[in-house]
């Protein structure tokens, strides 16, 4: 969890208005004044706002209204911003990674709270008011002593856990009648503060219910989004009608190889026909005047029929019958020329059938892209390499259209289940009674303040009153005539050890195990080794070692003593932020430490400015000049 920018307008200790970027690392936060800003009380109004307009306190002296708002990054790694109308409404927006804008999360205080414990990661109030925010009010120096618990003041009203709020205590030398009143009035507030408690209580416990009950029923919307993006998914899913395939196509692509042979066998056989046509008709026909047998037969029937009338002239002459001998001569010589013009009607021929040929190669591929084509267009259309892609591309309308119906069946079952059914018809009548309480609480007055704060402002003026009327003690003398030493300090180790133990969910002794080293190695530092190391026992009382004596922290001086508190507190810090990080808040707490240790507790700061955001209200020069950055506010 880190802060990421605050803005005010017309707040108490800050600028008239402003926004103000907080990076990580130890920065330094200068007030616009000498008084500290109330930066700590600031941001539990922010967080733990009741709903009730308590926060009215941090707007500007003269001004009619203020606004402040924060901006930080949850554990989850979402930015939120939490915005308040100052004693009035407020809202929580969270910021929309995609769009970059800020969406509205609730503008109910007791789901802001809800959803800032459970989503957010934010700590309870007491334990981010006491392990995270620290207040000069808060050392253990600035506490009453155990000697008000004799003077008549309740302890349990004295204030364990001193709060940050802004309540005015009442001096000893005020007019007792005048106090007494004050007693009275806030006595009656008590009253009126224990009523709205009650029924803030009974409010919480409805906002939790609540809450649960919504979280029950948000379960069902990543159910739902899964539901919309499966069927987003099957409509945009390929189908053979929107791609303008065939309805056959599945089928075309399983016969495609079949087509493929089928045309290979059918070019195969047409080039053996092809082939033995070839082989049957000649090329080319050699002309008939160049055939030697032509002219050999010519020749030897012109000889005999030139014989057979040269010395044929008698009627008896048998030379005349050497004419006949010219047939067979002329019909070798017509064989030939008959045989010739076969050839040559062949050669002729020969044209046609590679026509016929070249028709049968031109209808085997038409037929096979007519075959082919759809299956192309297929391929293409899915953008897949191969045709076994196919099947499964076509399929997957099938497989999502499954999906589809196996995820409703699940929210169905769901919103079946006996507890949702319960959430369901629970949530209204748990709205309506809030709304009734929320409604109480308005009629009982629009700030009621806190009644713990009440409880601690009612004890600190019966505290002022009983010293007011108390004569002085006479100063006791030990043996040797010195004074007596005072009432011891309040010891603020239980609590914090038992904060620490729930922000560590473990028990009280492993919590001072594990913080024992690195608390002895902060308050050996701080107090310039007279303390040698720290003891708790097991109700978690702190004892100081020091020159071989165990003393209780509440003895030892009281500087000593805001010095071990701070040790304690940075050494939660410190080791809680390796679990979760949270910004660590300090206002001006080290008014009256001494300068020469101001630079140690600078670059202790800024060491823990390493593992976590801490963030220093101070007016004070030397711890800007030592941190990571100065911020004026």
């Amino acid at each position: 969890m880190q802060f990421v920018e605050v803005a005010v307008q017309n707040v108490r200790g800050f600028s008239p208005a402003g926004r103000f970027a907080l990076k990580s690392g130890y920065l330094v936060l200068k007030p616009p004044s000498a008084e500290a800003s109330p930066f700590a009380g600031l941001l539990l109004a922010l967080f733990y706002a009741d709903g009730r307009g308590g926060d009215a306190s941090f707007v500007a002296p003269g001004a009619k209204s203020g606004k402040a708002a924060l901006t930080f990054q949850g554990v989850d790694g979402a930015t939120y911003r939490v915005l308040r109308e100052l004693g009035g409404s407020g809202t929580l927006h969270r910021l929309n990674k995609t769009t970059q804008q800020p969406e509205l999360v609730s503008s109910d205080a007791s789901e802001m709270n809800q959803f800032l414990r459970g989503q957010v990661g934010l700590p309870p109030r007491t334990t981010f008011e006491q392990l995270y925010c620290l207040q000069l009010g808060q050392l253990p120096s600035r506490r009453p002593r155990k000697a008000a618990a004799k003077a008549g003041v309740d302890p349990k009203t004295s204030g364990k856990f001193p709060s940050l709020a802004s309540a005015s205590a009442v001096a000893p030398s005020e007019d007792i009648a005048a106090s007494e009143a004050k007693v009275r009035a806030l006595e009656a507030e008590l009253v009126s503060a224990r009523e709205v408690d009650a029924l803030q209580f009974k409010v919480d416990g409805l906002s939790s219910q609540i809450f649960d009950a919504d979280q029950r029923l948000k379960g069902t919307e990543g159910l739902k989004a899964a539901i919309n993006d499966a069927e987003n998914a099957w409509r945009a899913a390929p189908t053979p009608q929107t791609l303008g395939l065939p309805q056959d196509i599945l089928n075309r692509v399983q016969r495609f190889s079949k087509a493929v042979a089928k045309r290979d066998d059918a070019l195969v056989r047409l080039g053996a026909d092809r082939d033995a046509d070839a082989a049957e008709i000649p090329a080319s026909v050699e002309p008939l005047t160049q055939d030697r047998g032509f002219w050999a037969g010519i020749a030897v029937g012109v000889l005999f029929l030139g014989l057979g009338v040269g010395l044929g002239f008698g009627i008896d002459s048998m030379f005349r019958y050497l004419a006949l001998l010219d047939i067979p001569a002329f019909g070798f010589s017509a064989l030939l020329a008959l045989r010739y013009v076969d050839e040559i009607q062949k050669t002729s021929q020969r044209g046609s059938k590679e026509g016929r040929f070249d028709a049968r190669e031109k209808k085997i591929h038409e037929e096979f892209e007519a075959e082919a084509a759809p299956v192309r267009m297929a391929q293409k259309a899915l953008g897949v390499e191969s045709l076994d892609e196919i099947p499964a591309a076509l399929e997957r309308k099938e497989l999502l259209a499954a999906r589809v119906v196996e995820l409703k069946d699940q929210l169905a079952a769901v919103e079946a289940d006996p507890e949702f059914v319960a959430a369901s018809t629970q949530r209204q009548a748990l709205k309506d009674q809030l709304e009734a309480l929320n409604a109480e609480l308005t009629q009982k007055g629009s700030y009621v303040r806190d009644m713990r704060e009440v409880e601690r402002e009612l004890g600190r003026v019966k505290e002022s009153i009983a010293m007011a009327k108390a004569p002085p003690p006479p100063a006791a003398a030990g043996p040797d005539g010195t004074p007596a030493p005072a009432e011891p300090l309040e010891d603020p180790s239980p609590a914090l050890l038992a904060l620490a133990a729930d922000v560590f969910t473990t028990d009280v002794l492993s919590v001072q195990a594990m913080l024992k080293e690195r608390c002895v190695q902060y308050l050996t530092a701080l107090t310039d080794r007279r303390y040698q190391g720290v003891e708790w026992d097991k109700e978690g009382r702190a004892f100081a070692l020091t020159s071989g004596k165990r003393v209780p922290v509440g003895e030892i001086p009281p500087k000593d003593l805001d010095m071990y508190y701070l040790a304690l507190r940075m050494t939660v810090v410190e080791k809680a932020s390796a679990r979760a990080k949270r910004p660590f808040v300090l206002e001006d707490v080290f008014a009256g430490v001494e300068e020469v240790k101001l630079p140690l507790i600078a670059r202790m700061l800024k060491h823990l400015g390493t593992l976590t955001q801490v963030l220093h209200v101070t007016p004070h020069a030397g711890f800007a000049q030592m941190s990571d950055g100065t911020v004026n506010v």
